[in-house]
């Protein structure tokens, strides 16, 4: 593979994994609210034993469930395009034939 082709791969790869950096910072501070969420509103339902308040709860915990899911896939996709960079660079090393 000729480094230019090498070289705008290395490119695409570096900006989405800037993309997927800022949204899993964005991703992290939600989920950080959403799961405190969940966790008062699990509170409230035990205190209060309502149907009401449970369902605030099961909505609320089906909210936090989402939110850490996408969480980790962005995580794993940030891993995978670590991976590809890193393959990238070792055949930027290789010796052209």
């Amino acid at each position: 593979m000729g480094h230019r082709l090498i070289q705008r791969r290395l490119s695409q790869v570096s900006a989405r994994m800037r993309e997927l950096t800022e949204e899993l910072r964005v991703v992290q501070d939600q989920m950080s609210h959403v799961v405190d969420d969940a966790d008062e509103k699990s509170l409230r339902a035990l205190v209060s034993e309502t149907p009401s308040a449970a369902f605030e709860y099961r909505e609320a915990k089906k909210h936090a469930d989402v939110i850490q899911r996408h969480h980790q896939q962005i995580v794993a996709e940030l891993a995978d395009l670590e991976r590809r960079m890193n393959s990238l660079l070792d055949r930027m090393k290789e010796p052209s034939a």
